[in-house]
């Protein structure tokens, strides 16, 4: 028999719960391993009549999948708050504190009270309650699956905006990850402003083109 958690998508809010915490808010991110574009944390509290049928890791489901069920959560949780870093704070203070940052921003975002928070991956400092690290908790959790749908359909949805202001790039198809489409587009474009400098495929580009500007 499989443990409690494989089968039961409360089951980490349930035992917040059992231990006296009575708002537990999900917590994960998308968009760590991009070479462009934000790195986005979404915080989800959710109700707890709402129906977790089809929630689970955001990368697992198709598009349409998590378009509808951002519909859904958006609608229906109790509050959502987004954070969104940029590449120019995520190269100044590296990836890894930029993906805290925007954790952090988006509890404080969510504008209700919560006494608990149920975090995807790994230990995340100075956050306002207490928490648990759940690794792979986006399939454990209905909250971080929620939370990991809402992250995952904003960071795709700013992609797509990008796409439109720098066609070049294909950011609507790869979403700004290391593909060969993009390593092409930026060996012939170089990058553009929304590139992620310190980031090794940008930095090594950048200083093979030393084109004006790319400074």
């Amino acid at each position: 028999m499989g443990s409690r958690e494989e089968w039961d998508p409360w089951f980490y809010e349930r035992q917040a719960r059992a231990q006296g915490f009575g708002a537990v808010v999900g917590l994960d991110e998308a968009g760590r391993g991009p070479l462009a574009g934000p790195v986005v944390a979404a915080a989800v509290l959710l109700p707890e009549d709402f129906d977790a049928a089809g929630i689970g890791d955001s990368k697992a489901l198709s598009a349409r999948a998590r378009d509808l069920m951002f519909d859904r959560i958006t609608a229906e949780a109790a509050a959502v708050g987004v954070g969104i870093i940029g590449p120019g704070v995520i190269d100044g203070i590296n990836i890894l504190r930029a993906t805290h940052a925007a954790m952090r921003a988006a509890l404080a975002e969510i504008g209700a009270d919560f006494d608990f928070i149920l975090v995807d991956g790994l230990a995340v400092p100075d956050l306002p309650v207490r928490s648990l690290p759940i690794v792979k908790g986006d399939a454990k959790s209905v909250s971080i699956g929620a939370a990991s749908i809402v992250a995952k359909v904003t960071r795709d949805r700013i992609m797509l905006d990008l796409d439109r202001e720098y066609p070049d790039y294909g950011f609507a198809s790869h979403k700004g990850y290391g593909t060969r489409e993009h390593l092409l587009a930026l060996d012939k474009y170089g990058p553009c402003p929304h590139h992620r400098r310190s980031f090794a495929p940008v930095a090594e580009r950048i200083a093979l083109c030393r084109l004006p500007g790319l400074d």
